[in-house]
């Protein structure tokens, strides 16, 4: 039994660290020798664990869905409305993109078509099914026109979500990631938002030039 915890205490560690480099330096730049090396361990042991990079980006790629999935339920129980719920998520993904290398998903679409399609059928299925939920919920709270056609909509907020790290839009480094976010957020919203979400909006930016003044 110990064995085996000891075994798993290795796994974690190794798509942790992995986790980490990869999202600061991307996935091509780093190697399973420098993961190796940043844990004190051979990279043989690596192997052990993950057969080569690919199963690596996939272990990665399983972080950072269970962690959108955890996010977007605590934005969607913490939300006090439709629109605070967008919020909530905006400043969740913002502090995600602190020290975010914005090429990760090119490496990962180029070099790891196998993960990049698992970080695609996901994002079309669980997000679509969130954005969905956000805008139902908006609708009947007043919040969201109710002539608005859900599904465009839904793969609308996917595809504008994607587009900032396409750097034949956004070439990485001329716009900081959190700007692009809050920017297509904030046209987003009011193209969704009735009269009376469009001051819960204004409200909810106010707050957040506040905050951001303050820190």
């Amino acid at each position: 039994m110990l064995q085996i915890y000891k075994e798993m205490e290795t796994d974690e560690r190794i798509v942790k660290k992995a986790h980490e480099l990869y999202m600061r330096f991307g996935i091509r730049s780093v190697s399973m020798d420098e993961i190796a090396g940043h844990l004190g361990i051979s990279k043989k042991t690596i192997y052990q664990f993950y057969k080569d990079k690919d199963a690596l980006v996939e272990g990665v790629l399983d972080i950072e869905m269970r962690r959108m999935e955890i996010d977007c339920t605590c934005s969607r129980i913490e939300g006090n409305n439709a629109v605070h719920e967008i919020f909530l998520a905006m400043d969740i993904v913002e502090e995600m993109f602190k020290g975010f290398n914005p090429a990760i998903l090119y490496d990962l679409e180029k070099y790891h078509p196998k993960a990049y399609t698992k970080f695609t059928d996901h994002h079309n299925t669980y997000l679509y099914d969130c954005n969905k939920a956000n805008i139902e919920r908006g609708i009947m709270e007043g919040l969201y026109r109710p002539e608005i056609n859900i599904d465009i909509m839904c793969k609308y907020r996917i595809g504008t979500m994607l587009m900032i790290f396409n750097a034949n839009f956004f070439p990485h480094g001329k716009y900081p990631l959190a700007t692009l976010c809050s920017e297509i957020t904030d046209n987003f919203l009011h193209g969704l938002a009735t009269p009376k979400g469009k001051e819960w909006i204004t409200k909810y930016k106010m707050e957040r030039s506040k905050v951001l003044l303050t820190t």
